[in-house]
């Protein structure tokens, strides 16, 4: 993959390439707890396609979907990594996707609710994090169900605990994380819905800034570097996604 200085001056507005990492998502990254680090699937994209670049890197962390996202709307990160979304789509270009994701339901072992079609009824309490790919999907979904917002994607659970909600909703690897933590909790069979996680930029950056991008996605899930970075970082339960999708 060649990239012209063009392409490279409108990733680069401030000198280095400024990608947005948000490590609410342990699919996507995650700080090591011994020495605080970074790291994970995006962090490792961020990195290949600043070398691509020829150009050093920043990593612009945070602990939410919602902010990562408003860095990149804003133009205070270049790159970021989020569950691709029409209203997120308003002010960032996505790529294809390169990981698809689970989204499930987690409940109160006693709770009656025993599929996921039960749970858009009338006083069900659903909780999800502010400004998640869940939120934002469960907003225009849900007709009956009230949706309760924790702070973050990993506060879901306990704030579900907390208010004795109905029902937690989330990255299933996150769900079953936290069920097997506090006990008592049983995930509803199956899924809500599949994230297509992607990368993202400014869609003021350009045509030939997003045609870059969508190019440097496409060849790191076929060369194999997306499936090495997953298994690299023992991911589970998350797959590559197919070509162009």
């Amino acid at each position: 993959m060649t990239v012209t200085p063009d392409v490279v001056r409108a990733f680069t507005p401030t000198g280095p390439l400024r990608a947005s990492i948000n490590t609410g998502n342990p699919i996507l990254a995650g700080r090591d707890r011994a020495t605080g680090d970074v790291n994970g699937v995006s962090v490792d994209l961020a990195r290949a396609f600043a070398e691509r670049l020829g150009v050093p890197l920043d990593l612009v962390v945070f602990q939410t979907a919602a902010a990562s996202v408003d860095a990149v709307a804003n133009g205070k990160a270049d790159i970021g990594f989020f569950a691709i979304d029409p209203k997120r789509g308003e002010h960032i270009a996505f790529t294809p996707p390169y990981v698809l994701i689970e989204g499930a339901y987690l409940v109160h072992e006693h709770s009656p609710l025993q599929s996921n079609i039960e749970v858009d009824q009338p006083g069900h309490r659903v909780v999800v994090g502010q400004g998640s790919a869940y939120d934002l999907h469960l907003s225009r979904e849900l007709k009956q169900a009230t949706i309760e917002r924790a702070v973050s994607s990993p506060a879901v659970v306990d704030h579900f605990i907390a208010t004795r909600a109905d029902v937690a909703a989330g990255v299933k690897q996150q769900l079953e994380a936290d069920a097997s933590r506090i006990g008592g909790l049983r995930l509803l069979p199956g899924r809500f819905m599949v994230i297509r996680q992607a990368m993202g930029c400014p869609r003021s950056l350009g045509g030939a800034a997003v045609a870059a991008l969508e190019l440097f996605v496409e060849q790191m899930k076929a060369d194999g570097f997306v499936a090495e970075a997953l298994k690299r970082h023992r991911i589970e339960g998350a797959s590559v996604a197919p070509a162009g999708n």
